[in-house]
């Protein structure tokens, strides 16, 4: 029998990948959706989560794919009412609301899933494998977009607790953090805000390593690049490893020489992967991308900007 599934959040996000991704998996069956605005034509649609918690429909799990503000109260009532919980990257503002869930799903005896999408491509999995046991020297992430073709009309994001240039700078610390063989460390961070908005367009972080000894450990996020955008990590070790991800994980060049090529199917790695934690009943909850952020914010400086408009 498929897992009964409720989608909260029927944004840009969960038409173009999670109503679709489920649809073709067999181990979910979609049962409602919430949407405050957004119609579906073959499914019941909820105004509201505590709607469709008291509405009686049989339901497994929910995935939660609205921004990440209230993300905290329709969690922890979905667990409460005994649901299994997907959330959408970033899973929470704070690490405290993250921490918090975490706790909760386990004394719920309830799956919570913290979802990276960028991690799940083959290419990354083969850097993560090539670079253990390494000794990183050099680390650079090129992480620029244009968020007006990304988030076109999307307020929330510049709002406090929507990150920024954070939202897809997290893609690039998920990649980071699960290849990495050892932590690394935010050290000094600048924050590029424009004058109108809470949240920054640009930054620029330099890490510290966890290990003994020095390493050029670097990232530049930019929010105002038009034309090619640019997703790109680039990692140097002592041993004359270089390995480049390109085009936000999806390839993989080793010493120069292109190594995996993979089409995308990140949320199909995703959905899977929840289907597994399901049938054992384990939760998956990584948090280490967003206290990469968390810190960049906590030591960041702020500098002033142009409006954006």
């Amino acid at each position: 029998m498929p897992f009964q599934l409720g989608i909260i959040g029927l944004g840009k996000i969960a038409q173009d990948q999670h109503l679709p991704v489920v649809e073709a998996n067999p181990d979910f069956r979609i049962a409602a959706v919430v949407s405050s605005r957004q119609k579906h034509k073959d499914l019941p649609v909820f105004k509201t989560p505590a709607e469709l918690f008291a509405s009686g429909i049989k339901l497994d799990a929910v995935s939660l794919c609205m921004p990440p503000e209230p993300r905290f109260d329709i969690a922890r009532d979905a667990l409460d009412a005994g649901l299994h919980v997907l959330m959408e990257k970033p899973p929470t503002p704070t690490m405290g609301e993250v921490e918090a869930l975490r706790r909760l799903a386990a004394e719920r005896g309830r799956v919570l899933f913290s979802t990276w999408h960028s991690q799940y491509n083959a290419a990354v999995d083969e850097a993560k494998r090539l670079l253990a046991g390494k000794a990183v020297s050099k680390l650079f992430v090129n992480w620029k977009e244009d968020v007006r073709h990304w988030h076109p009309g999307q307020e929330w994001i510049w709002q406090p607790g929507g990150f920024g240039v954070f939202d897809p700078g997290i893609n690039a610390f998920s990649i980071v953090t699960k290849i990495m063989p050892q932590p690394i460390f935010v050290e000094a961070c600048s924050l590029e805000t424009p004058s109108n908005k809470a949240t920054p367009i640009a930054a620029t972080i330099r890490f510290k390593p966890s290990w003994p000894g020095k390493a050029d450990l670097a990232a530049e996020l930019d929010w105002r690049q038009t034309g090619e955008q640019s997703w790109n990590i680039s990692v140097a070790t002592a041993e004359g490893l270089d390995l480049e991800l390109r085009k936000g994980g999806a390839e993989l060049y080793v010493n120069g020489d292109l190594a995996i090529a993979a089409p995308a199917a990140e949320y199909e790695g995703i959905y899977e992967h929840f289907a597994s934690l399901l049938k054992s009943g384990q939760s998956h909850v990584d948090a280490a991308p967003l206290q990469l952020v968390s810190d960049c914010f906590l030591v960041g400086r702020r500098s002033e900007t142009e409006a954006f408009l």
